[in-house]
C-alpha cells in the first residue's frame, strides 16, 4: 500500500472504516458517480458494474440521464448512479434538465465518487466540486491514471486538492485496470450501510430496455456522426415488441426516431445513399442483441424539430426530466 503524498490525506484506498459489517451481514446503498462532462464517468460505471449498461462517446453530455448501475459482490450490493456531466455553458430546457438531475442525486446517497482527470482541475470541476453536500463522504477519484507519467507529479495537486474538499479518501484509477476497479469497490462497501439488498444478485440496472434501447441507438448516433452533429440530437423509442418466434428463443421488434434539429442534420445522419443511417442501425443492432440476449429487428427513421432542446414540454415529452 503505498503512503499518502499528503499527512492530512489517508494512503491511496485506506480510510476510517465507518463500521464493520457483522458475520454475514448484507450491505447495500447507493453511490453517485459525479464530474463534469468527458471525465470518464461513464466508462467507470460500466467498470464498475462489470458490464455496459451506459453509452460512451467522445462527444460531451453523452450521458443524459440518471443511470443506475447495480453490482453484487459477496455481502455488499452497491447501487451505482451515473450522472450527466454538470453543464456550465450553456442554459437550454435540454441543459437544466440535466443539471436537475446531477443536483438531486447528490445530496441522497452513501458515498461520491468525485471523478476528475489525475492532475487536472478545472473550472468545470470547481462547480460540481461545489454541489457535493457536507457529511455525505466523498472519494476522489483521480481517473485516467495511465495517462499520467511518473506518479510523483500528483504529490502537489493532490495538496490542492485536500485544501478545496474534506475527500474521505484518494482513489488513482484508470477504469480500464481490473484490479484498481476491484480496489474501489473494496473502498465504496466501507461506506454502505448494513442492510438488506434492494435488488436481485443478477440484476445490472433498474432501467427498461426500452431505455437501453435508446441508449445505445444514439451512442451509434454520437460515435458515427463525429464531432458534426451538435449534442442536442436524440433518439425516442417509438415501438419496442417481443414477438413470439418459432426460429428464434426471444424476438425484438424496435422502432426509434433520431430527433435533430436541422434538416443539414438530418442528411448528416442519413448519409450518402442512406448509408450513415444503415450503419448506425447495424452496430445497435449487434450490440442490443448481445445485450438482451435476442434477435433484434430495427427500424430507424430521422425527423427535423427545431429547437426542441429549449422547449420544456418536448423535453419532458423525450423523456427527460
Amino acid at each position: 500500500m503505498s503512503e499518502s503524498p499528503h499527512p492530512d490525506l489517508p494512503p491511496e484506498g485506506e480510510g476510517e472504516t465507518p463500521s464493520n459489517p457483522t458475520a454475514g451481514g448484507q450491505r447495500c446503498g447507493l453511490v453517485a458517480i459525479v464530474g463534469k462532462p468527458n471525465v470518464g464517468k461513464s466508462t467507470l460505471l460500466n467498470a464498475l458494474v462489470g458490464q455496459k449498461i451506459s453509452i460512451t462517446s467522445r462527444k460531451a453530455q453523452t450521458t443524459r440521464h440518471r443511470i443506475t448501475g447495480v453490482r453484487t459482490a459477496g455481502a455488499t450490493q452497491f447501487v451505482f448512479v451515473d450522472t450527466p456531466g454538470f453543464q456550465t455553458k450553456h442554459s437550454s430546457a435540454l441543459n437544466r434538465s440535466l443539471n436537475r438531475a446531477v443536483t438531486g442525486v447528490v445530496g441522497d446517497v452513501d458515498v461520491v465518487l468525485f471523478v476528475v482527470e489525475a492532475g487536472n482541475f478545472t473550472l468545470g470541476d470547481a462547480k460540481v466540486l461545489a454541489l457535493l453536500k457536507p457529511g455525505i463522504p466523498a472519494i476522489l477519484v483521480a481517473n485516467k491514471l495511465d495517462l499520467v507519467h511518473r506518479r510523483g507529479e500528483l504529490a502537489p495537486w493532490l495538496r490542492d486538492m485536500q485544501e478545496r474538499h474534506p475527500f474521505a479518501e484518494f482513489m488513482p484509477v484508470s477504469a480500464k485496470n481490473p484490479k484498481d476497479v476491484e480496489r474501489l469497490l473494496e473502498v465504496c462497501a466501507k461506506y454502505l450501510p448494513e442492510q438488506p439488498w434492494w435488488y436481485d444478485e443478477d440484476e445490472l440496472t433498474d432501467k427498461s430496455e426500452r431505455f437501453m434501447a435508446g441508449e445505445m441507438i444514439r451512442e451509434k448516433l454520437f460515435r458515427l456522426t463525429g464531432e458534426e452533429l451538435p449534442y442536442t440530437s436524440t433518439v425516442v423509442v417509438e415501438k419496442f415488441e417481443e414477438e413470439p418466434s418459432p426460429k428464434f428463443k426471444r424476438m425484438v421488434r424496435i422502432a426509434a426516431t433520431v430527433v435533430v434539429e436541422r434538416e443539414s442534420h438530418k442528411a448528416m445522419v442519413i448519409g450518402e445513399g442512406g448509408e450513415k443511417l444503415k450503419r448506425i442501425g447495424t452496430e445497435a443492432r449487434q450490440e442490443l442483441e448481445k445485450l438482451f440476449d435476442a434477435k433484434v429487428f430495427l427500424q430507424l427513421f430521422v425527423k427535423v424539430r427545431s429547437g426542441w432542446a429549449d422547449d420544456e414540454a418536448r423535453v419532458r415529452s423525450f423523456g427527460y426530466e
